[in-house]
C-alpha cells in the first residue's frame, strides 16, 4: 500500500508483552528501533558496537510505552497476540515498577529535551542518562526520580555521593510535582577542600 507521498507505508514493529518486559523477535525491525536512539537492549549482547544487530531486542516498559505512545511500535500479549493499548501498557506497569509514572515523566522529559534515558539499574538508580548515547559517551548522568514530599534525609545524599563518585558521574534528583506536573533536576557535586 502506497502512502500519499507514494512511499510505502510501513507497519511499525511488534513487541510482545513478556511478565514485564517487551521483547521485537524480528532482528530487523529491533535493530531498526534502536537506531532510533538506543532504545533497548539487543538480547545477549552487552555493549553492542553497532546497530545492526541479529537477535531479538528487549525493552524495559518505561522504553515500551515512551515508543508505543510515539507510535513506533505496537504491542501484543497472549498466543492470541491481542494489541495492547498504551493505556492498558501502563496500568500493567504501574503494578509491577515502583513509582513508574513518576519515572515514566522524567524518562520522557529528557527525551524531549534530547537526552539518551535508559533504565539505571546496572548503576543502582532509576534513570542512567548519556548526553549522546551508549557505546558513543559514557553515562555522566545518574537519575533519582523523587517526587516533593520525599525527604532528601543525609544517609540518601551521602550514598548518592559514593555511587556517583564511584562511577565517576553525576548524580542527579529529578523531582516530579503531580499537582503542575513540574520536573526540577538537582544535580550534587564533590570537591576536595
Amino acid at each position: 500500500m502506497e502512502g500519499e507521498q507514494g512511499l510505502a507505508k510501513r507497519e511499525a514493529p511488534t513487541a510482545e508483552l513478556v511478565e514485564d518486559r517487551l521483547i521485537i523477535w524480528n532482528p530487523a525491525e529491533g535493530s531498526a528501533i534502536y537506531k532510533k536512539g538506543y532504545f533497548g537492549k539487543p538480547v545477549g549482547i552487552s555493549k553492542p558496537k553497532t546497530s545492526d544487530f541479529d537477535v531479538p531486542l528487549t525493552l524495559d516498559l518505561i522504553e515500551g510505552l515512551y515508543l508505543l505512545q510515539k507510535g513506533e511500535i505496537k504491542v501484543v500479549v497472549g498466543p492470541k497476540r491481542r494489541n495492547v493499548t498504551a493505556k492498558q501498557l501502563k496500568s500493567r506497569a504501574k503494578k509491577t515498577h515502583e513509582r513508574f509514572v513518576e519515572k515514566f515523566a522524567v524518562y520522557s522529559d529528557l527525551r524531549r529535551k534530547g537526552y539518551v534515558a535508559t533504565p539505571g539499574i546496572k548503576f543502582g538508580c532509576d534513570l542512567s542518562v548519556y548526553e549522546r548515547g551508549p557505546g558513543i559517551d559514557h553515562a555522566p548522568f545518574l537519575v533519582e526520580v523523587k517526587t516533593p514530599n520525599d525527604s532528601f534525609d543525609a544517609p540518601d545524599i551521602v550514598r548518592a555521593g559514593r555511587l556517583a563518585t564511584t562511577v565517576k558521574k553525576r548524580f542527579v534528583f529529578a523531582v516530579f510535582d503531580h499537582a503542575t506536573g513540574n520536573i526540577d533536576y538537582f544535580s550534587l557535586k564533590w570537591w576536595k577542600a
